[in-house]
């Protein structure tokens, strides 16, 4: 029970932490779930541990290719990415963990190499030899031939909300793939806790719902302030409120300044 694997070790550790059992703890259990999925959420939404980068790929098949002609509106699932097609709306289904996309990887084959081609050219008469021949110059060069097929074939403009599920990839999805060929996408997926449950255990998120179900309770208390309990207690649940609302501040303005991805990172 000290080390959290899961939501109900997570919540009773949380409790605990509040007094319980030495303290009845005023918060009803369907509260408690609201609140471990409110911070799981924030966790996942500005915490770097609560995200990982992932590369989902999509096969482009002849039946894709037959529905985009036919100007199908159905939606196919394979290798974890739904893919609708709709003309002039073309986009994919990525999974609802996928919180941003930075880039789907060039188009362009740049693995066939023949003997006309540059770098074919460069390896075979300027870098036989790693021993004795410096590589400033060939790495110049494919920088060089880089820029010139970012200039000349560009890259694909992509739109993408969280919200929606939807990338959306502006282009011409009839000649601008062959069949056969791979979409590969580069993007920031939330952390599963129920396939990686030592975040259940992450000594931020351990605070966060702490003082999550402690602001609860104090809400929850606040609403007999004043009323007077056998042998003269008296309930005090502003106080609690004010200082779980001084807690969940500290602890977000913490997450937030030193454990959140710089924004620019996550966006293509």
């Amino acid at each position: 029970m000290a080390t959290p694997a899961t939501r109900e070790t997570l919540k009773q550790y949380a409790l605990r932490a509040l007094g319980k059992p030495v303290i009845e703890i005023n918060v009803d259990d369907d509260q408690l779930e609201d609140r471990l999925d409110e911070a799981l959420q924030y966790f996942a939404q500005y915490h770097y541990d609560g995200i990982q980068r992932a590369y989902l790929k999509y096969q482009y098949t002849q039946a894709d290719k037959d529905r985009m002609t036919a100007d199908s509106s159905e939606s196919v699932t394979k290798n974890s990415v739904t893919t609708s097609w709709k003309e002039g709306n073309n986009f994919l289904i990525v999974p609802e963990s996928v919180i941003s996309v930075i880039n789907i990887f060039p188009f362009s084959n740049k693995s066939n190499m023949n003997l006309f081609d540059v770098r074919y050219q460069l390896r075979l008469n300027d870098l036989y030899d790693f021993s004795s021949t410096s590589i400033i110059n060939y790495d110049i060069v494919l920088r060089h031939l880089d820029f010139l097929d970012h200039i000349l074939v560009g890259e694909k403009p992509l739109r993408f909300n969280q919200h929606d599920n939807r990338l959306y990839v502006d282009m011409d999805w009839t000649n601008d793939l062959a069949v056969g060929e791979y979409l590969v996408i580069e993007a920031y997926r939330k952390m599963d806790p129920e396939t990686h449950t030592d975040v259940y255990n992450d000594i931020f998120l351990k605070r966060y719902v702490t003082a999550l179900f402690k602001k609860q309770w104090g809400a929850n208390l606040s609403k007999f302030d004043g009323v007077a309990m056998i042998g003269g207690v008296t309930l005090n649940g502003r106080q609690i409120y004010s200082e779980a609302l001084q807690d969940i501040e500290k602890l977000e303005t913490e997450i937030r300044s030193t454990f959140e991805l710089n924004p620019a990172m996550m966006i293509g």
